[in-house]
């Protein structure tokens, strides 16, 4: 497994994501699906805290985790006796395929990614939503806008990666605007600001990526860059906490325990008004540009407020089935995944804290 040492307030690029002989196998199983890993419990776990890894396909220096974050640096993972490791994947068709595998047992990806797999048969099941709406930003420059749809045809857009959730949320963004997805050509790009060169350049028009990252660039090409926000329209462009029905029989008390103090931070984040706490508690343990710059920071997580609470208007990772199901219908309509199939039987709050 990837693991790093715990130490105070380590910056997560300074801690490397050293790969050790146990990832190296795990590498092999997967098809190289790994990325890397920190290890997230308190300092100094207790022995009686359970080991438990989670299989994120953003890497760990993005506020896009910020509930993981604060669960792992507020000791919330620690109160629900939990060990946890985040393991990172390159993108959400990876993450899939590394749970299915079997190698963990909770991830997170795309409303379209788990409805995609379940419906060619795979066994997935949405035990929580988390983001309600795009997290995903498309950042561009001003001497070609894209400020609609329509302006999206005939270009070239970068993507994380090929066949992710970014990719899928473009096609259905498109296809919901009554356009041809294929109009609109793929490269993936690193997630960096530095890609921005990429669009000056004129290779790219523009590419997708996380709130906080989006924040970034557009300060650092202040006057150059602006951001195009798909908002809420598409149902099916959510994020959810994804398990295997195997990994529910041989793990559901733990994956209960995580999504227990996932509920809690991402709680405490939106009762902290001036986000000033949760920022301290954050900063604590983790270091990243957009966690320690106050601007970016309070702004992104402003955004994930929205997102994570539909804007005050749905319980923290309650799925709503309506919104569930609508988001179904949208990629049958799209061609994305066949009709016929009852979404409802991907879905199950029961994982969730009882009453919140």
């Amino acid at each position: 497994m990837f693991r790093s040492t715990t130490q105070p307030r380590p910056s997560v690029s300074r801690r490397g994501f050293i790969t050790g002989t146990m990832g190296v196998a795990a590498l092999g199983m997967v098809g190289g699906a790994l990325a890397g890993c920190s290890t997230a419990s308190a300092p100094a776990a207790s022995a009686d805290l359970k080991d438990f890894t989670y299989l994120s396909y953003l890497p760990m220096e993005t506020l896009s985790v910020a509930p993981e974050l604060l669960a792992d640096a507020g000791g919330y993972f620690a109160k629900h006796g939990l060990n946890v490791t985040f393991q990172t994947t390159k993108g959400s068709p990876q993450a899939l395929q590394t749970l299915i595998s079997g190698v963990a047992p909770l991830t997170r990806v795309g409303a379209i990614d788990l409805m995609t797999a379940a419906a060619d048969g795979q066994p997935l099941v949405n035990v929580g939503s988390i983001v309600r709406g795009s997290s995903i930003r498309t950042l561009y420059s001003k001497q070609h806008p894209l400020e609609k749809p329509e302006d999206f045809l005939g270009t070239t857009m970068g993507v994380p990666s090929e066949g992710g959730t970014s990719d899928k949320s473009l096609s259905l963004m498109l296809h919901k605007a009554g356009f041809d997805p294929s109009q609109v050509k793929r490269q993936v790009v690193g997630l960096g600001p530095g890609t921005f060169e990429l669009v000056k350049r004129g290779d790219i028009v523009g590419y997708m990526v996380s709130i906080d990252q989006s924040i970034v660039a557009s300060q650092q090409f202040d006057g150059e860059a602006a951001v195009f926000d798909a908002g809420d329209s598409v149902r099916a462009d959510a994020q959810v906490y994804t398990a295997t029905q195997q990994g529910l029989e041989e793990h559901g008390d733990d994956i209960k325990k995580y999504l227990a103090a996932i509920q809690e931070a991402t709680q405490a984040i939106v009762d902290d008004e001036e986000l000033d706490g949760v920022l301290e508690t954050m900063r604590s343990k983790y270091s990243f540009a957009s966690l320690d710059d106050d601007t970016v920071a309070k702004e992104s997580l402003r955004q994930s407020r929205n997102l994570w609470t539909a804007k005050g208007t749905q319980p923290l990772l309650q799925t709503v089935e309506d919104y569930w199901v609508e988001g179904y219908e949208e990629l049958v309509d799209a061609g994305m995944i066949p009709a016929g199939s009852d979404p409802k039987k991907w879905m199950d709050n029961s994982y969730l804290p009882a009453g919140k």
